[in-house]
């Protein structure tokens, strides 16, 4: 009798072994934010084939799967993986191989870093990224005089924090053969006293940067990797690439097939009217990896140095409105034949008359249809009237600007025009969501930062007060949504990602702190401690 209770007790636990169902692996003890449609929380899931299984309570994951990998997250909290959904995830990698001119307080210091550098580079052609002169004492453009005497041979080419100015040095000004003279639709030749400064702005650029040497296809492996690199540290699992050529998508995506870039890209691609006719007729490319179908479009250029088309002059500086960067009959002739295609239009827009203008464009259009999820990048300064446009067009927004330019935006756009930029709240409430990114390198990549910037709209040092403009600010749970769901919302990747729930890909970050609940100031502090893509873990 008692052999025969030990092998019934045996039989039942044998039973209820094989009734659970194999995980590849199952997280446990966990503070999970789902960001789901009730934006619920949970202790654990499932994990299987690289995608979520089952999400639930500790008890009840246990109870119904197994697995050999389990990994006990010790009451970490954990949320969906993040989404930048607008950045320059290649430009950012390429920046590891140019001099970092972030942060300088004068020119002074630009010439410094360049120097170190080519000292230990000696490079044939110098690029840097990253000067701002509205962080130094003198707020001017700065002047190629001193790189001219310094570098009389070396072309060099210092392209502003925002991408929309570079200044040169008159040996790569001379590879375009640049004067006084020249001229450019959507770009100035920046003249002082007539004569040539170095600086050139949005269109202009490409007087010198055509005749640029092309980066190699291992400069661009490498740059791609790097970034991949400094992106899974910070938690982001999907990049929004605001911009790229047919080479670099099958660059992009050839890296993906091999194994070696298991970034998910989100890929604009950059408009010429070359590159429209080809995807026009290729159509769409979708893998778990990459997802091309949407063109990027420059409407303006950017506030910071005055290339953003405003509706009057600039505050700062007399009959001054800043220009278009691509013309008005190219612009909304594209429009239409995008608008004829399954394809996104994705249009950078700063100012608030190229905000406008956009913003009729797309309505005309698409025709009162808002699932078209047609996107202004950046939409930073809206006039009132104009904020009820974008209830068919999903704003595309980075945080961290309005943080970054508050200390001057107020000069260029005076105190009325100031109330309708940055304007997160009104542009959700508009709209319904917001997708939110970094713009990086033009910020920094954290996600962090741009959590907190949505939130307390301060920078580090808690200034302002209060916080700017702080009635458009965001919510934390609108924050979180905005870099996950409604980020791959506007990917057209909502069922796939963004929310931790059963079938979509197993993109998520375990983080040291509970971002939803700790003070404030400590936000942009948080760590990430395992990053994990397709289940797979990558930090």
């Amino acid at each position: 009798m008692k052999k025969l209770s030990i092998l019934i007790v045996l039989f039942a636990i044998f039973s209820c072994s094989e009734q659970k169902k194999q995980a590849d692996s199952i997280v446990f003890n966990a503070n999970i934010y789902t960001v789901n449609d009730t934006f619920g929380k949970a202790e654990a899931f499932a994990i299987k084939d690289g995608k979520f299984l089952d999400v639930g309570t500790t008890k009840a994951i246990k109870a119904k799967y197994a697995s050999v990998n389990s990994i006990d997250a010790n009451g970490k909290t954990i949320v969906p993986g993040l989404i930048d959904a607008h950045c320059h995830f290649l430009g950012l990698g390429y920046n590891q191989q140019a001099v970092d001119l972030t942060g300088t307080k004068s020119f002074e210091d630009v010439v410094k870093r360049i120097s170190a550098f080519q000292n230990k580079n000696q490079v044939s052609f110098i690029t840097g990224r990253g000067w701002d002169q509205n962080d130094w004492e003198v707020k001017e453009f700065p002047k190629k005089t001193l790189l001219d005497k310094l570098f009389p041979n070396t072309p060099m080419a210092l392209t502003r924090v925002d991408g929309h100015a570079i200044l040169c040095n008159q040996a790569a000004l001379d590879l375009g053969k640049v004067t006084a003279d020249s001229k450019i639709v959507g770009g100035e030749v920046v003249l002082e006293n007539g004569v040539l400064t170095g600086v050139l702005i949005d269109n202009a650029e490409n007087l010198v940067m055509n005749y640029w040497p092309k980066p190699s296809r291992e400069d661009a492996v490498k740059a791609l990797l790097a970034a991949q690199d400094i992106c899974f540290d910070l938690g982001l699992t999907t990049v929004d690439d605001a911009g790229l050529s047919q080479e670099s998508i099958a660059l992009v995506d050839s890296l993906q097939q091999s194994g070696d870039l298991k970034m998910r890209v989100y890929a604009m691609v950059s408009f010429t009217p070359d590159n429209l006719e080809y995807y026009l007729e290729k159509g769409i490319t979708k893998t778990d990896r990459l997802n091309v179908r949407s063109f990027k479009f420059y409407a303006d250029g950017a506030l910071g140095s005055r290339g953003a088309m405003l509706r009057e002059p600039y505050s700062d500086k007399e009959n001054h409105f800043g220009l278009l960067v691509t013309d008005l009959q190219t612009f909304n002739r594209a429009a239409q034949r995008i608008a004829n295609s399954e394809f996104q239009m994705n249009t950078h827009a700063i100012g608030d008359s190229s905000n406008h203008a956009v913003l009729r464009t797309y309505n005309k259009v698409l025709g009162g249809k808002n699932d078209r999820r047609w996107r202004v990048e950046h939409a930073q300064v809206v006039s009132p009237e104009d904020f009820e446009l974008y209830e068919n067009v999903m704003p595309s927004i980075q945080p961290t600007h309005a943080t970054s330019d508050m200390y001057w935006a107020e000069e260029r756009l005076g105190e009325e025009r100031i109330k309708g930029a940055y304007a997160y709240k009104q542009l959700l409430n508009a709209y319904g969501k917001v997708a939110l990114g970094t713009d990086f390198p033009v910020e920094q990549v954290s996600p962090f930062l741009t959590f907190y910037a949505a939130v307390a709209r301060q920078d580090l040092e808690q200034f302002p007060e209060g916080g700017f403009q702080k009635k458009n600010g965001l919510s934390r749970e609108e924050t979180l949504k905005g870099m996950t769901i409604w980020a791959a919302y506007s990917n057209f990747e909502e069922n796939e990602k963004g929310s931790i729930e059963s079938g979509k890909f197993a993109d998520f970050i375990i983080l040291d702190k509970d971002i939803m609940t700790v003070d404030q100031k400590e936000i942009p502090k948080i760590k990430v401690e395992q990053t994990f893509v397709g289940g797979e873990k990558l930090k």
